[in-house]
């Protein structure tokens, strides 16, 4: 059985003070041995990577995610953070590909390939976004739009390689929303694509890649994608922006893992 996993995006939100008093919350309610079967990701914004670090080791469950990293592998590229600098201040994991990313900043699928190839060669673990937009959806073949992003920017790589690789749907039309897709919605796209991880990898690599859900997810709405068989997990935004609702997500990922018999714990 795949383990599951919450992983918050915070986005451009908090000052250090307030960054540094979020932080402290989710470590002291995720202990090492808080969530079992579950891994645990929080990615702030990049200048409070370093100072995160002390709050999260060695006694916290939780580890380390940047929001991007550069194309390029070092050199003249004025503002830019690269893969090997994130590896070097113990970052694990780096968000690639997300919608923002591509919307704002014009990211294509071969930009994100060379992101994602910097990234693994520096040891950081991809989580590697897609999603269809409100008018792909609509038009109807959202499903190979998806795909092409997979084959586009993941498809260079080895079997090896693509075993340390996280995805995330994340339908753009309900990022920030407050409407998520159904959890049948998100399902549907999930078995689409662990299908298309199985031809190109075969089916044991597609039966271990962990495929996570995003858009406007909450814990009140979060444990029916949870029980879908193909949905392992969330990448979050608003929810965790906030203690209380990031741990409460944790929480239901781990009743998800351990089965029907766990009774939900309170959140503290």
């Amino acid at each position: 059985m795949r383990r599951k996993m919450i992983a918050g995006n915070w986005k451009m939100n908090k000052t250090l003070p307030e960054a540094t008093a979020l932080l402290t919350a989710i470590a002291e309610g995720l202990p090492a041995d808080a969530a079992p079967g579950v891994a645990v990701v929080v990615c702030p914004p990049a200048l409070y990577l370093v100072p995160a670090l002390p709050l999260l080791r060695p006694g916290s469950a939780v580890l380390l995610g940047a929001q991007n990293c550069a194309q390029q592998a070092a050199g003249a590229y004025t503002g830019e953070i690269s893969a090997a600098m994130l590896h070097s201040v113990g970052v694990t994991y780096v968000v690639l590909g997300h919608s923002e990313r591509r919307h704002y900043f014009g990211e294509t699928n071969a930009l994100v390939a060379e992101k994602v190839r910097l990234a693994l060669t520096n040891k950081l673990l991809p989580i590697f976004c897609c999603g269809e937009s409100a008018a792909v959806r609509a038009h109807g073949d959202y499903l190979g739009f998806v795909k092409t992003q997979l084959s586009e920017s993941l498809f260079h790589l080895s079997a090896e390689a693509f075993g340390n690789v996280v995805v995330a749907y994340e339908p753009l039309w309900a990022i920030g929303s407050g409407k998520p897709a159904t959890a049948a919605q998100a399902q549907q796209v999930h078995a689409a694509l662990r299908q298309h991880i199985a031809q190109r990898y075969g089916a044991a690599v597609a039966a271990a890649t962990l495929i996570l859900y995003g858009g406007s997810i909450t814990p009140s709405d979060v444990d029916p994608f949870l029980c879908e068989p193909d949905i392992d997990g969330a990448l979050v935004g608003g929810a965790s922006l906030h203690a209380r609702e990031f741990i409460a997500l944790v929480r239901a990922a781990q009743r998800a893992v351990a089965g029907p018999a766990v009774v939900a714990a309170p959140v503290a």
